[in-house]
């Protein structure tokens, strides 16, 4: 085949992703992506794309972040409530399809969506009014920073948390960096590293949520909060309370990690993510082997990433933490592994990435280094 021939391929399959990824843009059009609305004195965030879990896109982020800073600046708006659309999820994540089809362009995407995802995220975990996410359903990866940096987080017995970011060679972003490390112990680092899943009232119990509040009584919460007249955060407190206090489902239950939580703590205290395999490994524990298996299907490089992230971000205010993870965002994008992950996971869905390197010890200190480093003017600034 010639060269003309092939680079014409090239071009048209370029231009096939662009309008991909323009239509990926452009969807939240038909049916708006998210729902702003005025209730009482509240300000009503709806996410609003339920056919895929109400994922985000940056058309999304372009209508929530000024409507959210407006609200705050808004004498007439009192609280801010973030819900999700379906009842199936709060937000499964960000749409990063669409994110690694602008990477491998070039197209200004895979920049634009972190920075301004962060931006927001930032803009949620500083708003001086009450807010307030209802963590109903699955809420990963980008679900959780719309709703973890805010002030009150209700989970119920529906609720799916997780950061499954490093089986799709990324990291625990939107903040991760910040709120993993403040849980107790090593339960953060492992579940960044690890990907492990929290249901229902065990998401409160974690500390990920503030509330745990029955499915059935979220209407009549709802309702409750936005009749509230000028409410400072201890009125919404005293809500939210009340209504986990009338909430007594799986209360007998212990949390999953209960009789777990000892050993988390000792064999993820290591000073390498080397040293926490061999820890599990030499453990030998049912749970134990379960940690070290599932640690061999992520990425080397994400493990390595995630591992450092934490241990810095545990000192490190949430901004700058959002700049360092910015710094690790683009990185993914020059290297590798965010498109095999997300090839494997959520494209051909055979669950068999190649990662390069394939193995922790062939992931050197310095690659990991020249992850963090400034991009200089490219640098987020909040």
């Amino acid at each position: 085949m010639s060269l003309t021939v092939l680079t014409s391929a090239y071009r048209l399959r370029s231009i096939c992703r662009l309008q991909r990824i323009q239509g990926h843009m452009m969807s939240s059009q038909v049916e708006p992506g998210v729902l702003l609305e005025k209730v009482g004195s509240a300000g009503v965030i709806t996410i609003n794309r339920p056919k895929v879990l109400n994922a985000l896109n940056l058309p999304m982020i372009r209508q929530i972040y000024p409507q959210l800073k407006k609200w705050e600046n808004d004498n007439e708006t009192d609280i801010v409530i973030i819900r999700g659309a379906g009842g199936k999820a709060f937000c499964a994540g960000g749409d990063i399809r669409a994110v690694t089809e602008a990477g491998k362009v070039g197209d200004p995407l895979a920049e634009d969506f972190f920075r301004e995802e962060y931006i927001l995220n930032n803009a949620i975990g500083t708003c001086r009014k009450p807010y307030i996410a209802l963590i109903e359903g699955i809420t990963m990866g980008g679900g959780v920073g719309l709703s973890v940096h805010g002030r009150f987080r209700v989970a119920t017995e529906k609720t799916l948390f997780a950061m499954p970011e490093t089986a799709i060679g990324l990291f625990p972003d939107v903040g991760g960096g910040h709120f993993l490390p403040r849980l107790q112990g090593k339960l953060g680092l492992f579940l960044a590293l690890t990907g492990f899943r929290l249901k229902g009232r065990d998401v409160q119990r974690a500390g990920v949520a503030t509330h745990f509040v029955e499915s059935k009584k979220i209407p009549e919460l709802e309702k409750e909060l936005v009749d509230l007249k000028s409410p400072s955060a201890e009125d919404v407190s005293r809500v939210l309370d009340s209504y986990q206090s009338q909430s007594n489902l799986d209360s007998e239950k212990p949390f999953v990690l209960d009789k777990h939580m000892s050993d988390i703590d000792r064999l993820f205290s290591s000073s390498s993510v080397e040293g926490i395999v061999q820890n599990l490994k030499a453990e030998g524990s049912e749970f134990a082997n379960k940690q070290a298996e599932t640690l061999t299907r992520m990425s080397p490089t994400s493990l390595k990433i995630t591992y450092k992230q934490l241990e810095a971000g545990a000192a490190l205010s949430l901004q700058d933490v959002l700049v360092m993870e910015y710094r690790l965002s683009q990185a993914c994008m020059r290297g590798c592994d965010f498109y095999e992950g997300v090839r494997a996971v959520l494209v051909d869905k055979d669950q068999n990435p190649k990662w390069k390197p394939s193995t922790l010890e062939e992931v050197s200190e310095q690659a990991v280094e020249q992850c963090f480093s400034s991009l200089g003017d490219k640098d987020l600034t909040l």
